[in-house]
């Protein structure tokens, strides 16, 4: 991991982060033991910046980080998120404040770093959401406020009641949504952008199969489907032959190649949160931030993998719908 790091408001976190989802949910059940050493090992590995949620697991991913690190928690930043739960989407102050307490427990720390709200309610504003959310930076209990798949003008409006110090949204060289304005929102406002699912939810690592090959309770068989249909799926795997020339060119796997375009782009002010269960995996991607690429490189990728050259929505057409970022993408 390079000794290089970037900058979330007030906090100093490593390049590469690690998306701490998979863990508890969304890719199939896995081991809490395996799991826990995946966590040790990410901070030996240089990691500094663990991202998680209530919903992932229903408290089961905080628990696990809460039992396995409390103890290591001087040597991480630590990011949570609020308002969305296996019930649904809600972002009123009472939930918000009642989420934070429980993930402070749950997670056995004092503060949280970065606190998300996960998603926008959409029968709440903003403002009060992001209100509540500053009231616990007031209280001690929150120290940044972060914003999750939200529009530039969501991002606005947040703006003006609190600073908001990073934004998460899926990014990665097949979704390429932020690029439609968020990406330049962030700039103007000195905001972090955190791209989550930055392989592709494993496609880009050349590892992802399609959905007649996956589990019913995988995001890929579920939520995320529409680019994993057998059909899609034929179509976007032909792009995975030239990326891996490229990565093989730059002595570096697919995925590190994939983080490595991330970090490039954007005047290197990016911190994507890659996930994976697998322990030499999570090695790999923390050692992304020492691959460095031409912008010749960067322009073959571009125009290798983009949103004409993929096939297939990133979620199925009512979990857009839920998605603010989504919504708004034709109007910025």
């Amino acid at each position: 991991m390079s000794d290089r790091q970037r900058n979330i408001g007030a906090l100093s976190v490593t390049p590469t982060g690690l998306g701490c989802m998979n863990l508890s949910f969304g890719y199939g059940p896995a081991d809490e033991a395996e799991s826990a050493t995946l966590l040790l090992d990410a901070l030996d590995s240089g990691i500094n910046f663990l991202d998680t949620a209530f919903m992932y697991g229903a408290g089961h991913n905080e628990t696990l980080i809460g039992k396995v690190l409390s103890t290591h928690r001087h040597r991480f930043v630590l990011a949570t998120k609020c308002g969305l739960a296996p019930a649904g989407i809600k972002g009123d102050p009472a939930t918000i404040r009642t989420q934070c307490e429980t993930s402070l427990q749950r997670l056995q720390t004092d503060v949280i770093d970065l606190f998300y709200l996960h998603r926008l309610d959409p029968d709440v504003p903003i403002e009060e959401s992001v209100g509540a959310m500053a009231e616990l930076v007031k209280e001690g209990k929150v120290r940044e406020i972060g914003l999750s798949e939200i529009s530039t003008k969501t991002l606005k409006r947040a703006q003006a009641v609190h600073p908001i110090a990073a934004v998460q949204s899926e990014y990665s060289l097949w979704s390429r949504t932020p690029e439609h304005g968020l990406l330049a929102a962030c700039a103007q406002t000195n905001t972090c952008f955190v791209p989550f699912s930055p392989l592709g939810r494993g496609f880009l690592a050349g590892t992802a199969q399609d959905v007649g090959q996956l589990a019913n309770n995988d995001l890929r068989a579920t939520i995320a489907r529409p680019r994993f249909e057998p059909d899609a799926f034929a179509k976007n795997v032909k792009l995975l032959e030239p990326l891996r020339d490229i990565a093989a060119h730059n002595n570096c796997t697919m995925a590190q190649l994939a983080l490595a375009w991330l970090l490039t782009i954007e005047n290197e002010t990016l911190v994507p949160i890659p996930g994976t269960r697998n322990l030499q995996h999570m090695r790999d991607n923390a050692a992304a931030a020492s691959v460095k690429l031409e912008a010749g490189t960067v322009d073959s990728l571009n125009v290798l993998i983009n949103e004409s050259t993929v096939t297939g929505t990133r979620y199925t057409a009512d979990r857009m719908a839920e998605a603010d970022s989504e919504r708004d993408v034709a109007k910025v």
